[in-house]
Formats: C-alpha cells, sequence, structure tokens
C-alpha cells in the first residue's frame, strides 16, 4: 500500500473513530471535542510513532477550520434573540478578553522567567472562549438556561475569537520589533476593528443581494460559492489590514438574519461542515502534541489553569459586567464558569511558533495544558453546576425542521409534544391554536398522521407546527405543556427586572 492510500486510510480510521466516540461522550458527559483531541494523540510519537511537527500546517488548516466555524456560528445567530444582550455580550467578548489576557499575563510574569510581552503573549493566546466547544455541550447536553444567559454566553464565545487574535498578533509584534512602544500599537489595533466591522457590514449586504440575483443551474454549487465567499471576505479583509475573522463572523450573522435562496439548506450544510473542519483541527492538533515533551511544563501549565478558572475569568466577567448592575450575581459567576477554551487558543499557540518566539514551545505547551483542563473541569460539570446554582430550565427546543426549499420564507417550524391532559381527546379545532399556527402533521408512535380540523390528539402525540412568529410557537407550547404557562411568564418578568 502506498504511502498516499494509506494515510487517506489511517484519516479516515481517525474520523470514523471520532464520530462513534462522541456519541459515548455525550452519555458520561465529556465534551465532544476532547475525545477528537484524545483521538488525535493516539497515533503520535508517543504511541504509534507516527510524527507530526508541521506547525505550518497546522496553523494554515486551524485558520481556514475557524473560518468555517465562525461563519456557520454567524448564520446561526438570531439577531432577535441575541439582541436584548448584546450589550453583554460584546462587553465580554472585547473588555473581557482583553482583561483575561492582562490578568493571566501579569500572574504568569509573576510565577515564570519569560519576559513581560511573552506573558502576556500567553494570556492573549488563552484569552478568548471557544464557540466550537460552547456549542457542542449545549447542543449534546440539552441545556436550558434562564434568564437569557444561554444566549450571552453563545454571543460572547462565537464573537471573542477576534479580539484575542488582534491581541496575540500585536504582542508578536511587540516582541519582535526592537523598540517598538506599546502605545505605538494602538492605531493597527483600531484599523484591524474598523476595517473588520466596515468589510463585514458591507460584504454581509452584497453577498446577500449576489445570491438573490445569481442563478446557478446547478443547486448544490450554492454551498460551493457561500464558502468562496466566506474565504474570500476573510483574505480580502486581511489584505486591506482589517480583521478578517470579525469580518467573516459579521458578514455571516447579517446573512443568517437575512433572506436568501437556498438559505435553510445552506445553514445545514455548514452545521455539517462546521463539525467537519472541528474533528479534523482537533486531530491535527491532537498530532502537533507528545505527551512525553508535555510533562516539564505540567507544574506552571496546571497552576495557570487554576488560576484562570479562579481567578482570572471571575474577575474580567465581574468587572466587564459592572455596567449591567441588574443582573444577578450568580449569573455572572455561572458565565464566567462557562469560559470554555477549546481549539482556538492552541491554534493561536502556533503563531509564537512559527514567528520564532524563544518561548514559543513552552507556550504551545502550556496552552494545551489549559485547554485539556478547561474541557475536562468545567465542560464535565457544565449543566451541574447550573443546576447547582438554580439557574437550569428544561430545553425547551425539541426540533425545529427545515426544508429544503429554493425560496426562503419567514416562518418557525417546531415539534411540540402534547403534554397537557386539558388537550387530551379534542379536535384540532378545538384545542384553541393562536392565530398564525397551523398543524402540519401529527406523529402517534411510529404513524405519522395528515391532519384534518377534526383530527383527535392524545397525549404524548408530538405536533409539528407551522408560525409566523417565535411567540406564536410559545403560545401553543403554553397549550401543549401543562403547568408551562406559569414558568414562561415567571421568567418574562424576571428579564423584565433587569
Amino acid at each position: 500500500m502506498d504511502a498516499t492510500t494509506l494515510g487517506i486510510l489511517a484519516g479516515s480510521v481517525l474520523l470514523i473513530l471520532s464520530i462513534v466516540m462522541s456519541k459515548a461522550s455525550f452519555k458520561i458527559g465529556v465534551p465532544t471535542l476532547l475525545i477528537f483531541l484524545a483521538i488525535g494523540m493516539l497515533p503520535g510519537d508517543d504511541a504509534f510513532g507516527l510524527q507530526f511537527d508541521n506547525a505550518e500546517l497546522a496553523q494554515t488548516f486551524g485558520t481556514l477550520a475557524l473560518n468555517i466555524i465562525l461563519f456557520s456560528g454567524g448564520l446561526d445567530t438570531n439577531f432577535k434573540s441575541v439582541k436584548p444582550v448584546l450589550g453583554k455580550g460584546i462587553t465580554l467578548a472585547t473588555l473581557g478578553v482583553l482583561l483575561t489576557a492582562l490578568v493571566v499575563g501579569l500572574f504568569v510574569y509573576w510565577i515564570s522567567d519569560f519576559t513581560l510581552y511573552e506573558s502576556l503573549l500567553l494570556g492573549s493566546v488563552v484569552s478568548s472562549t471557544d464557540a466550537a466547544a460552547v456549542f457542542s455541550i449545549f447542543r449534546t447536553q440539552k441545556v436550558g438556561l434562564k434568564r437569557k444567559l444561554k444566549d450571552i454566553i453563545e454571543l460572547e464565545s462565537a464573537s471573542n475569537d477576534p479580539m484575542a487574535y488582534m491581541l496575540t498578533i500585536t504582542l508578536i509584534s511587540l516582541i519582535q520589533t526592537d523598540g517598538m512602544s506599546a502605545w505605538s500599537i494602538i492605531p493597527m489595533f483600531i484599523i484591524q476593528l474598523v476595517v473588520g466591522v466596515l468589510c463585514g457590514v458591507a460584504f454581509g449586504w452584497l453577498a446577500v443581494k449576489f445570491l438573490n440575483k445569481v442563478k446557478l443551474d446547478v443547486a448544490g454549487l450554492y454551498p460551493v460559492l457561500v464558502i468562496g465567499i466566506n474565504l474570500f471576505v476573510y483574505s480580502f479583509t486581511s489584505y486591506l489590514s482589517g480583521n478578517g475573522f470579525l469580518a467573516i463572523y459579521i458578514t455571516a450573522v447579517i446573512m443568517g438574519n437575512s433572506n436568501f435562496v437556498h438559505k435553510r439548506t445552506l445553514i445545514m450544510f455548514y452545521d455539517g461542515f462546521a463539525w467537519l473542519m472541528q474533528i479534523v483541527m482537533f486531530l491535527i492538533l491532537g498530532l502537533l502534541v507528545t505527551p512525553s515533551e508535555m510533562l516539564q511544563y505540567a507544574g506552571i501549565g496546571l497552576a495557570v489553569s487554576a488560576f484562570m478558572i479562579v481567578f482570572a475569568r471571575p474577575v474580567a466577567v465581574l468587572v466587564s459586567l459592572l455596567p449591567f448592575y441588574k443582573m444577578r450575581i450568580k449569573d455572572k459567576l455561572f458565565v464566567s464558569w462557562c469560559g470554555l477554551r477549546g481549539a482556538v487558543p492552541i491554534v493561536f499557540a502556533t503563531y509564537p511558533l512559527l514567528a520564532g518566539i524563544e518561548s514559543a514551545e513552552a507556550i504551545f505547551n502550556i496552552v494545551f495544558y489549559i485547554t485539556l483542563t478547561s474541557m475536562l473541569i468545567q465542560g464535565t460539570t457544565f449543566s451541574r453546576v447550573g443546576k447547582l446554582m438554580g439557574l437550569t430550565k428544561k430545553d425547551t427546543d425539541e426540533g425545529t425542521f427545515i426544508f429544503n426549499e429554493e425560496d426562503d420564507f419567514n416562518s418557525e417550524l417546531q415539534e411540540i409534544t402534547i403534554e397537557n391532559p386539558e388537550c387530551n381527546g379534542k379536535a384540532v379545532m378545538d384545542l384553541g391554536l393562536p392565530e398564525g399556527a397551523l398543524v402540519v402533521y401529527i406523529k402517534r408512535d411510529k404513524q405519522y398522521i395528515t391532519p384534518k380540523g377534526a383530527t383527535i390528539v392524545r397525549m404524548g402525540d408530538k405536533v409539528l407546527i407551522m408560525a409566523n412568529e417565535q411567540s406564536t410557537v410559545r403560545q401553543v407550547r403554553s397549550l401543549f405543556k401543562k403547568g408551562e404557562p406559569q414558568l414562561v411568564e415567571a421568567e418574562s418578568a424576571e428579564e423584565e427586572d433587569e
């Protein structure tokens, strides 16, 4: 068997094994991405002797993967949902990242022989939370949270990578350029931010117009076209000295909240594509690590990780959210606990390696410890800590259905189980459904029923509802779920208090 075939065989086995193992990880509560990382470490020097030390390839693929993951996260961001928490999310994604980098950097400078700039570089590399890790836990553990905490955590994790990237690149420039003042990098920092925002808004608007104007003969080419748009926005913005990661996220948010042809199909495609990128990225980063070489950094790695979890992250969150004084302290502390580190810090840790920074190898290994411990400690206790603090609730998202229609429409589709005894035995026409709600089908055991006005519903039936507004779906859920109307009203009152 030639080397190419052997490589494809090994890669396919690792990919299949990762996905199969992820199913087991759901049951035992271990973050899925941690499984991928561990499997990536298996074929390395210490196990099967496979040598992989190409940091440049890992960084290139990592950058490509982050493009896809951030774009997918942007497409899934419902602006109506995040609008009430936009201020909190943006503050955490900017000031929170800056404070984390500063506090961690000063701690590293105090306990190690790193220079001040090298210490701050390490802090910058690990300053952002990881969208892939956070989304993975929410989706696999079905965690429901009160008072829009889920929206805050998801918005922060999806939007804070650009800030961490700018800090990392800035600190590398300061280390490499003798006599360069820290103040001199402020204009470059502002340019990256402004150009990134402007390009994101402009390209988001243009992308929607372009997709609605172009008429491709083959529907399967639309996902390929959007990938091209995704990569063009990143590279062109970077060419203009802007932040490409910020631009692609804003572009995707604008697209996700607009109507364009094949939108739902493209969102489904990007969801699967982002998972593939996450899996392969973690496998590659796992291959890049040699466990035996990491042992010498265990002490400082675990110390910095513990400091981040117990002190740096809580301080950054509490200070950043000071303007939002109505937000409860326990809510802020839970947000700080949800600051998972994942593949992004490891990808950013390859930048010092390629830049030839003296302490780059130490930084890379310390970052790996921080990522592992964060996913092991915070990732596995995510839902348990929420329950302990009284912040979790029943996850009411029972599944949103997506049709592969050519032209998008403004409708919500959701399957809801009938649990209210008062609905049992009633005809569809007598249920008292709100205006704008339509019963598409009823699933009873393994039987699918096409409903009519006189069709009788039973307890336990799963009903697919189509509605024009999210609020209409909530009204139907309140009707079908016994006791839920009071719960919804109570939570709405809590949110209004804030």
